[in-house]
């Protein structure tokens, strides 16, 4: 058994590996995000060098927060190398100690790690986050409140006053409640089709949509030019802002919140679910990172070759990576259910960790 004092001095060479490993990441990625943020607004009226630096500074953590499971691979391969080649692993082995005692500690460490990034480190990342589009809209301007607030092509379905309708717009501002290039199909309360709508621009209001220059096309009718019509909603702006956010600029904590209000709003789910079922995996996905690390790093002890057992798990590393992200999209897709895309990759890879390791250890 691991004593207390071996316990924490493992644990410590591979918090301090990880963490200086992922440090070191989120520097070079802020020096060049400063460095390009910079670059596109020295000329603005707005701009000074403080708001520069405070935009990217405030960026940063949401976009280092995807290397965290790379910055526990290569910690935790450079701390099995290092206690390796100080013969650390050796005395270890010798002692009595078996593998699965001292990688206990490792498996401890990134459990902590993980629990901190999904409970503390999202919800200031995506805080930071929202702090650093303000900034941005500062600097920028109208080019950038496009650029930062926009979610893409929107399918929105809702009732009304009027009947059920779906609204379709190409991008949407101002948190959802200006949308551009909108088409919007209406249907009766037996839900067949009335009408379609075609307008350049719809603003959320107090229970109606207000659309300018709009086009109505009836099934009985000629088009109808208007300019400005209104389409009565249930939505109120609250409502249409986290039904149209994007997953990954959400709180941990918020996630079941956005999840509920997708749903009444008639939005498919699946996207938001998936999030929250990633980040509540991610422990999981740190821990499967160190028995590759350890299945590819353990074998220095008895032979040489590091370097190719080094390659040997940036390609297994690179693989559980790929695996992740195609899950991913299966599951933000639909086609598989958001917790199993979400916890297979893990679960895979730790138990394929445990067999190896199993198998050359205990033979």
């Amino acid at each position: 058994m691991v004593g207390p004092t071996l316990l924490r001095y493992f644990s410590l060479r591979f918090a301090k590996w990880i963490l200086g490993l992922f440090l070191l990441v989120t520097l070079l990625i802020f020096m060049a995000d400063f460095l390009e943020v910079v670059r596109r607004t020295a000329d603005k009226e707005a701009f000074t060098l403080w708001r520069a630096l405070a935009m990217s500074a405030f960026r940063v953590p949401s976009l280092v927060e995807q290397a965290i499971p790379f910055a526990t691979l290569f910690g935790a391969i450079a701390a099995f190398v290092g206690l390796s080649r100080r013969l650390e692993l050796v005395i270890s082995r010798a002692a009595g100690i078996s593998v699965w005692q001292f990688i206990a500690p490792a498996l401890i460490t990134v459990l902590v790690i993980g629990l901190f990034s999904v409970a503390v480190f999202n919800p200031i990342s995506a805080m930071l986050k929202e702090r650093s589009d303000e900034i941005g809209i500062l600097l920028f301007g109208n080019e950038q409140r496009v650029v930062l607030q926009t979610t893409g092509a929107v399918w929105l379905r809702q009732s009304g006053t009027d009947g059920e309708s779906v609204l379709h717009a190409e991008y949407a501002l101002d948190q959802g409640a200006h949308l551009v290039g909108v088409t919007v199909y209406t249907f009766n309360d037996q839900g067949h089709y009335l009408q379609r709508i075609d307008a350049k621009d719809a603003f959320l209001g107090e229970g109606r949509w207000e659309m300018k220059d709009a086009t109505v096309h009836r099934l009985d009718a000629d088009p109808v030019s208007f300019e400005s019509y209104i389409l009565s909603t249930y939505l109120d702006p609250a409502q249409v802002r986290q039904s149209l956010t994007k997953p990954d600029t959400i709180s941990v904590w918020e996630l079941p919140a956005f999840i509920r209000l997708a749903q009444n709003a008639g939005l498919p789910a699946y996207q938001y679910r998936l999030q929250y079922q990633m980040l509540l995996a991610r422990p999981l996905l740190l821990v499967a990172m160190v028995l590759v690390a350890a299945t590819v790093s353990l074998g220095f002890t008895r032979a040489g070759g590091v370097g190719r057992l080094i390659l040997g798990g940036i390609v297994a590393g690179f693989v559980l990576y790929v695996v992740t992200e195609f899950a991913k999209g299966l599951g933000g897709a639909g086609i598989v259910p958001p917790s199993v895309a979400a916890w297979t990759p893990g679960m895979i890879a730790t138990l394929l960790g445990f067999t190896v390791l199993l198998y050359r250890e205990d033979g």
